[in-house]
C-alpha cells in the first residue's frame, strides 16, 4: 500500500534518474555558514540544459550562483552547477528538489535533509541574575471598576474639550434673515450702536453707515433709487413717490429725514463736527423719520410678498434643524469615541484593526480556557474556546477518499480572521507507517489550496509531556497580503495521523501566548 501511495513521486525521476545527479558538501553547519549544492547532468554536444535561477531554495538564501563547469569525459559531457545556500535559523531543515530542463523536459533533483546549529556561548562568562519574585496573574476584568473610572475620566475630559471648545469657537458669519425692511432696518441701527465708532471718534464712519442704512430702506420700501441720489434728488423723488401712491407722509417726517442727511454730508464732505448732543438727536430722527415712512405705506396683502415670508420662514427652520443635527451627531461622535477607546482597552487594537469581527486574541489569552479532548484517539490540550466539529470530507482529496477510514476536524477562527486553530485525527483502512515529513508538505498543500502564499517551512522534532514523539512544523505565510505566523504539530499512532495547526497574525503578542500555552499543554491517548 506505501508503494502504492508514493510510486507517482518516482515516475518522473525514473528516466533521467542516472544522468541527474544531487550533491551537498555537508549536511550539518553553523547558523550563517554555506552549504555548497551541486547539480550534475551527463549529455551530449547537442543536449540543451538550463539550470534553476531563483534567488531562494525553500528556507535557504542563494548567496552565490557559480559558473557551470564543463568536464569532457569520453564522448559526452558533464555539466556541473554549484550554489552556495545559507540559512540564518536554526533547526532541521530539507532543501528541495529543484527543477533542471532538459531539452525542455523538467528533471527534479534528490531533496537532502540538513541541519543547521546555534553557535555554542560559554554561558560561565555571563553574568548571573537572581530568580525573580512570583507575580500575581491578573484576573480578567477583575479589576473592572478601573475600566469604569477610566471610560468616565475620559467622558469627562471628552466634555471638558467640548466646552472649552465652544465656548472659544468664533462665531460663524451666518446670514440674518429679516421679515420686513423696517425690522432690517431698525435691527441694523442698533447693531450700529453696538461697534462703538463715537467712542473711536469716528464720527464720518458713523453718519456714513447711519445714512446708507436710511437710504436702503426708502430703496427696499418705496422702491425709488435712493443709493445714488444726492440728497436734493432723494427728498425731491421721496415726495413725488409719496404724491403718486397717496402715502399719509407728513411735511415733518421728510423735512427730519433732510435735516439729517443734509448733516451727514457736511460730516462726509465738509469734515464737520457735531457736537454729542447733536449727534444723539440725528440718531432719534433717522429712527423717527423710518417708521413714520413705514407707517405711512398702506398695508396691501400681497401674494408675492406672503409667499416670501413662508420661504424666509422655512429658512430659519432649515437653519434650526441643522444646528439641531450639528449637536446630536457631536454628541454621538463623543459616544461613539468613547466606546471605541474602551473596546480598545478590553478587546486589543488588533479587534478593532479586523472590523470588531472575529477573535480578540486579547481576551483570548485572558479568559477562562478549556481543556478538552478531540479525534480518536484523543488529542487532549487547553483551548482560549471550545473548538467546533467542521465537515471534513471537502478536505479531502478525491484520490485519497479510498484510503482513509475516518476524518474528524474541529476548528476555530480562520485565516480570514488572522487568527486559526485546526485539530484533525485521520484512521487509515490499512496500517501503515506514515512519513510525517511528507504528511507536514501535504499540509503545507492544504493551506495553499486555502489561499495562503509564501510559505516558509520549517520543521523539528517535538514530544509531548508523556514522551510521544512527532514532528514540529512552524514559519511563516501570507494571507492576503496579511503576514501571519503558523505552528503545526504531526502525531502518528497505529498508523493514523494526528494534527495541530494554529496561525496568528505576525506580531501579535497575544498570539503567541496562545500558541506557546497550547503547545505545552498537548497529550495524547494512546491508540489501543
Amino acid at each position: 500500500m506505501k508503494l502504492k501511495l508514493y510510486i507517482l513521486l518516482f515516475l518522473s525521476s525514473i528516466g533521467f534518474a542516472q544522468s541527474l545527479e544531487t550533491k551537498i558538501d555537508t549536511t550539518k553547519n553553523k547558523i550563517g555558514a554555506q552549504f555548497t549544492l551541486s547539480l550534475k547532468v551527463k549529455s551530449n554536444t547537442k543536449t540543451v540544459v538550463v539550470f534553476p535561477k531563483d534567488k531562494t531554495f525553500g528556507t535557504f538564501e542563494v548567496i552565490e550562483s557559480y559558473p557551470i563547469d564543463t568536464v569532457k569525459e569520453e564522448s559526452k559531457f558533464e555539466l556541473i552547477k554549484k550554489y552556495g545556500l545559507i540559512q540564518f535559523d536554526s533547526g532541521k531543515y530539507v532543501i528541495p528538489r529543484l527543477p533542471v530542463l532538459v531539452n525542455k523536459k523538467q528533471f527534479l533533483s534528490d531533496s537532502i535533509k540538513v541541519e543547521v546549529f546555534n553557535v555554542k556561548v560559554d554561558t560561565l562568562k555571563q553574568k548571573m541574575y537572581d530568580i525573580k519574585p512570583i507575580i500575581e496573574a491578573e484576573r480578567p476584568f477583575g479589576n473592572w471598576w478601573k475600566y469604569f473610572l477610566g471610560l468616565l475620566l475620559l467622558a469627562g475630559l471628552g466634555y471638558l474639550g467640548y466646552r472649552l471648545f465652544k465656548k472659544y469657537q468664533k462665531p460663524k458669519s451666518e446670514e440674518i434673515v429679516y421679515s420686513t425692511p423696517i425690522e432690517k432696518a431698525t435691527a441694523l441701527l442698533q447693531l450700529l450702536e453696538k461697534k462703538q465708532h463715537l467712542q473711536k471718534g469716528e464720527i464720518k464712519a458713523y453718519y456714513s453707515e447711519m445714512t446708507d442704512i436710511a437710504r436702503d430702506y426708502i430703496e427696499e420700501a418705496i422702491e425709488i433709487p435712493a443709493k445714488e441720489s444726492t440728497t436734493s434728488e432723494l427728498i425731491v423723488t421721496l415726495r413725488q413717490a409719496a404724491s403718486k401712491r397717496k402715502l399719509k407722509l407728513s411735511k415733518e417726517v421728510v423735512e427730519s429725514l433732510e435735516r439729517v442727511l443734509k448733516q451727514a454730508d457736511l460730516v462726509k464732505f465738509a469734515q464737520s463736527k457735531p457736537l454729542d448732543f447733536e449727534i444723539t438727536d440725528d440718531r432719534k430722527k433717522i429712527e423717527k423719520s423710518l417708521i413714520g415712512i413705514h407707517q405711512s405705506i398702506p398695508v396691501v396683502v400681497d401674494d408675492n410678498s406672503v409667499k416670501w415670508q413662508k420661504e424666509q420662514e422655512e429658512i430659519r427652520k432649515k437653519q434650526a434643524r441643522k444646528k439641531r443635527i450639528a449637536s446630536i451627531a457631536g454628541i454621538a461622535g463623543f459616544l461613539l469615541l468613547c466606546i471605541l477607546i474602551f473596546v480598545v482597552i478590553t478587546k486589543g487594537i488588533d479587534f478593532v484593526k479586523n472590523g470588531f469581527t472575529g477573535p480578540s486574541t486579547k481576551e483570548l489569552v485572558k479568559g477562562n480556557w478549556i481543556k478538552s479532548e478531540y479525534g480518536n484517539p484523543a488529542i487532549i490540550l487547553e483551548t482560549p474556546a471550545v473548538l467546533t466539529r467542521i465537515d471534513a470530507s471537502k478536505a479531502i482529496p478525491k484520490d485519497a477518499t479510498g484510503l482513509i477510514k475516518d476524518t474528524q476536524m474541529f476548528a476555530y477562527g480562520s485565516f480570514i480572521q488572522k487568527f486559526y486553530i485546526a485539530i484533525s485525527a485521520t484512521e487509515f483502512k490499512q496500517k501503515q507507517e506514515l512519513d510525517l515529513s511528507k504528511a507536514l508538505d501535504g499540509m503545507i498543500q492544504t493551506m495553499e489550496v486555502q489561499g495562503c502564499k509564501n510559505i516558509v517551512v520549517k520543521q523539528d522534532e517535538f514530544a509531548t509531556k508523556d514522551g510521544l514523539k512527532g514532528l514540529k512544523g512552524y514559519g511563516t505565510l501570507s494571507f492576503n497580503d496579511e503576514k501571519m505566523v503558523y505552528q503545526v504539530l504531526l502525531f502518528t499512532q497505529d498508523g493514523g495521523l494526528q494534527q495541530i495547526l494554529i496561525a496568528f497574525k505576525e506580531g501579535d503578542e497575544n498570539g503567541q501566548k496562545i500558541s506557546d500555552r497550547m503547545l505545552q499543554s498537548v497529550e495524547l491517548k494512546k491508540a489501543p
